[in-house]
């Protein structure tokens, strides 16, 4: 089964985060830790099935914010708690195409 383009940046953003806490991690320790390169590997083989625009979009708001993907619930954008436009609610949980918050441009998608 085909995961759509949202759940595969969540999962792209998720490793990018781990990587990031493993650079600090030796950074703060000295030393090298296990893992990186798998997670380097999982990255390389997410980007091919992520459409480019969707990525340059992930890439350029993860230079602004440490979460550039927020949640959405009730109606709000977790990322800033800013209240989103009903018509955001409607088509954001079944299209496939990318919303952002329209306060804090995060890319969004819907959890129940």
């Amino acid at each position: 089964m085909a995961r759509s383009q949202i759940e595969l940046l969540v999962m792209y953003q998720d490793i990018d985060l781990m990587l990031q806490e493993i650079t600090q991690e030796e950074r703060d320790m000295g030393f090298k830790m296990k893992g990186s390169k798998e997670l380097e590997k999982a990255k390389k083989e997410l980007e091919k099935k992520i459409k480019p625009q969707f990525l340059r979009s992930y890439q350029r708001l993860s230079t602004r914010y440490k979460y550039s993907i927020a949640p959405v619930k009730d109606g709000t954008c977790l990322g800033c708690f800013a209240k989103l436009p009903t018509s955001h609610n409607a088509r954001g949980k079944k299209e496939e195409t990318i919303y952002k918050c329209e306060n804090c441009g995060r890319i969004l998608y819907w959890i129940e």
